[in-house]
């Protein structure tokens, strides 16, 4: 990456259960202003707004938008699922890089409803038929299971038949989570939960998953203000914490074929997408001390501990069980809580992510600060299927 692309600022919002937030239009719009108030700098000087969102009619993004200001600048309307919100800083850190702009915002939000999610639309063929296609396959046992249980709750029973990790490893995930979330003001749950409890919570697959170890749906906001180094000079913006690889894939035949719901539900994706900004940014995962990363459920965490390079393949339960993914451990993976405790609107999800890494920089995440955090990972991932993943760095 040979133009510096700086992260000027962050905002987000409290994230909040369906029914209890503000529209997408409040949340969004408030969100934006939190970022630019951050940068130093008024709506006037975005060029280029990118928006991401999932369940929302096109031009959701300019409504948001529109409460902050009737500027005429190009608004993109983003979708791609899970991964929608680090999709939308992917643009926008490909507009500041390429010299198509100096300034652009990234935005998401997400205004949900309660309950597992599932397919939209059924008058048509299925987006994301190739998944199903596997977990018909390797899943067939729980066909009516709620869509995202189904497919990450059988990659983590694919993980404990190969490997023979244990269910208390996932509650462990859980729990440090919890741990972590009792620290941050803008997590919706903030008690902290121990292994046992979150292994006596109501089994919602047999020996597979616990209630607790699945995120819930959430509504949220959060954007980033993306500028190029000589912008942020030229208008005396802070160039403390830069973008210093980023790397997006979508699925290859390996996701597919031969079947596997480890590989199905994005490991391939985050390895190969990994391995791209390591070389970008000349570093390895052993150079990495803190990282935002995708628990939609505790079973995703840990097998994204393997893809990012963290541990070898089958050796996620063992860097839990040594407490390598916590402070005073190898890497502090979610100290924001992640997804499991912060909550998970599925457009604000990667900019919440850039929010949190952005602070842990600065030196500005208070009781969550990992001390001495030079560089910071960042992964995000959509089924369907898309990985961003974005690697931080202090200037």
């Amino acid at each position: 990456m040979t133009q510096a692309v700086v992260v000027a600022g962050v905002g987000m919002i409290s994230f909040r259960k369906p029914g209890a937030s503000a529209s997408y239009i409040e949340m969004g719009a408030q969100a934006a202003r939190l970022a630019l108030d951050d940068a130093g700098i008024g709506y006037d000087l975005v060029q280029q707004a990118y928006v991401g969102y999932v369940y929302g009619d096109s031009t959701s993004g300019q409504s948001a938008l529109y409460e902050v200001g009737l500027s005429g600048i190009p608004i993109v309307n983003v979708n791609n699922n899970c991964s929608t919100g680090s999709t939308a800083l992917f643009l926008a850190r490909q507009a500041v890089q390429s010299g198509a702009v100096d300034c652009a915002l990234a935005l998401g939000f997400e205004q949900m409803q309660p309950g597992a999610l599932g397919n939209m639309y059924n008058d048509r063929p299925a987006a994301m038929g190739n998944c199903f296609g596997v977990a018909d396959i390797l899943a067939h046992d729980v066909p009516d299971m709620p869509m995202a249980i189904r497919m990450f709750g059988g990659a983590g029973r694919e993980h404990m038949q190969k490997y023979g990790t244990q269910l208390e490893t996932f509650a462990a995930i859980r729990a440090k989570a919890s741990r972590h979330a009792a620290n941050n003001p803008l997590a919706l749950f903030r008690k902290e939960v121990t292994v046992d409890d979150v292994m006596n919570d109501v089994q919602i697959w047999p020996d597979v998953m616990t209630r607790l170890m699945a995120c819930p749906p959430t509504c949220g906001g959060a954007a980033a203000i993306i500028v190029s180094e000589r912008f942020a000079k030229k208008h005396g913006l802070r160039t403390d914490v830069c973008i210093l690889g980023q790397a997006m894939t979508t699925d290859a035949v390996s996701s597919f074929e031969p079947p596997s719901m480890i590989r199905m539900v994005g490991f391939d994706m985050a390895k190969a997408a990994a391995q791209q900004v390591y070389e970008q940014a000349g570093v390895g995962p052993v150079d990495i001390r803190v990282c935002e990363l995708h628990d939609c459920f505790a079973h995703n965490e840990l097998l994204t501990y393997e893809a990012l390079g963290f541990c070898p393949e089958g050796g996620a339960e063992q860097f839990v069980m040594d407490g390598d993914n916590t402070y005073g451990g190898q890497v502090v993976t979610n100290p924001s809580g992640g997804l499991l405790s912060k909550g998970h609107p599925l457009g604000a999800t990667g900019l919440a992510q850039c929010y949190e890494l952005t602070h842990q920089l600065r030196g500005t995440a208070e009781a969550r600060q990992v001390k001495g955090a030079e560089l910071a990972l960042q992964h995000n991932l959509g089924l369907g299927g898309a990985c961003v993943v974005t690697l931080y760095g202090r200037a």
